[in-house]
């Protein structure tokens, strides 16, 4: 499928696949785009999603890759996993380190697909993430900077152009970032219908496939992930989810890592300071897109709209996906953290850059943030992260952007599109 807009990854691995002499990785949830992406760069394409492709390069991996056009594209290479050996020994041949030789794409992540083996690609494979469509992706609008880049280097954080209401909002988180549901398909009915296909294909086959589960297991897998649904972008408990399941906790441990292998949850890590002891360890828990958690969750729009805790979940959600989509195509790369404290004080988000800056992020379903909104966030930078702060923001749904309290900022959700962007 031909995507009929730029991706935000476009022009930085343009210039990768020009100038850095190492394999491209990107991989990312099925069916976000990634063979498309990728394949706008490649003159051949190797399909391992392909049995009889598959068969034919895991009998001589090393074989499969001569007198290829280049660059070629190895597409889900986790079907193959010894595909990546040869990539290296072709790399590691004399003169064999030039730029422009080989893509790949996966939608498992690497430590899982080649687990129990060392890792091939270090020094030879550089890893980068595609995940759905944000809506500067839909709007058409990637050609300036991202958010955070904007927030670090004091550039316009207006609303975009005739910014969402609430209901707005939740319309665009429940559209997905698929491309397929969020571009092709306007009916939310149908959009319903291809997002619990995906789901139904994931459980029942994908993850088997994966690891062996017996038929019971997708019974449980489903009960997992309606419990990550109700409690996305929350600090939920082990013993919650252990409850919802049934389960013993290192096959939960299991679980959630083969969720996170296959993108569908993710695990926000807190962030700790070096000697703050104060701060919980537990990580904040997302389904990854916001349409397939309205999904797994029975939700449509009027019952998000209907309940102020999945209003706010669905919020979070939301913007947690935007900046999540953005963060390795940045020109300031990050990483995203919690921040919470025992005595209940957090931050939702907080965006750490390479250099040890901050930009910490409270997201709010108002259109009308008060000063009370931003306490937490000058608790974190007057009493814990200190300097490393570069940033304070209030995302809120409202229009506009404005001096919220002393150091914190208050921006409408909509300038993570940029402004001018309209939804």
């Amino acid at each position: 499928m031909q995507l009929p807009l730029e991706r935000l990854a476009d022009p930085v691995l343009r210039d990768l696949v020009t100038n850095l002499p190492t394999a491209l990785l990107l991989v990312g949830p099925r069916a976000t785009g990634k063979t498309t992406t990728l394949a706008l760069l490649a003159a051949e394409t190797i399909a391992l999603d392909t049995p009889a492709v598959a068969g034919v390069v895991a009998a001589d991996p090393d074989a499969a890759l001569v007198g290829r056009r280049e660059p070629l594209l190895i597409d889900e290479w986790q079907a193959v996993p010894a595909v990546l050996g040869a990539v290296k020994r072709s790399l590691d041949a004399p003169g064999g380190a030039r730029p422009g030789r080989f893509l790949l794409s996966g939608s498992v992540r690497e430590d899982f697909a080649d687990a129990g083996r060392t890792w091939a690609g270090t020094g030879r494979v550089t890893r980068l993430r595609l995940f759905g469509l944000t809506v500067r992706e839909r709007l058409g609008v990637t050609g300036g900077p991202g958010f955070i880049d904007r927030v670090l280097d004091d550039g316009d954080l207006s609303a975009g152009a005739d910014p969402p209401d609430l209901g707005g909002y939740v319309d665009l988180a429940l559209a997905s970032g698929f491309p397929v549901p969020a571009l092709e398909i306007t009916d939310p009915a149908t959009r319903r219908i291809w997002l619990q296909g995906y789901l139904d294909q994931l459980v029942t086959r994908d993850l088997e496939q994966l690891a062996g589960f017996t038929t019971r297991e997708p019974v449980r897998l489903r009960q997992l992930l309606a419990a990550y649904a109700a409690n996305t972008a929350g600090t939920v408990s082990d013993r919650t989810l252990l409850d919802a399941v049934g389960v013993s906790r290192p096959t939960l441990r299991v679980w959630e890592r083969l969720l996170e292998a296959v993108f569908v949850i993710d695990l926000v890590p807190a962030w700790r300071a070096g000697r703050t002891a104060r701060l919980a360890a537990a990580p904040k828990r997302y389904v990854i897109d916001p349409g397939l958690w309205a999904t797994i969750a029975g939700l449509d729009r009027n019952g998000v709209l209907a309940d102020a805790d999945l209003l706010g979940r669905a919020v979070d959600t939301f913007v947690t996906a935007q900046l999540r989509a953005e963060a390795d195509w940045s020109t300031h790369r990050y990483r995203l953290h919690h921040v919470r404290a025992h005595d209940g004080r957090e931050v939702d988000l907080v965006a750490e850059l390479d250099d040890g800056r901050l930009v910490a992020i409270e997201v709010k379903a108002t259109s009308a943030p008060r000063p009370d909104d931003a306490r937490h966030l000058r608790w974190f930078a007057d009493k814990v992260a200190g300097n490393k702060v570069a940033a304070s923001i209030v995302l809120h749904t409202g229009p506009r952007t404005f001096p919220l309290t002393d150091g914190v900022q208050a921006v409408s959700i909509s300038a993570l599109w940029g402004p001018g962007g309209g939804a």
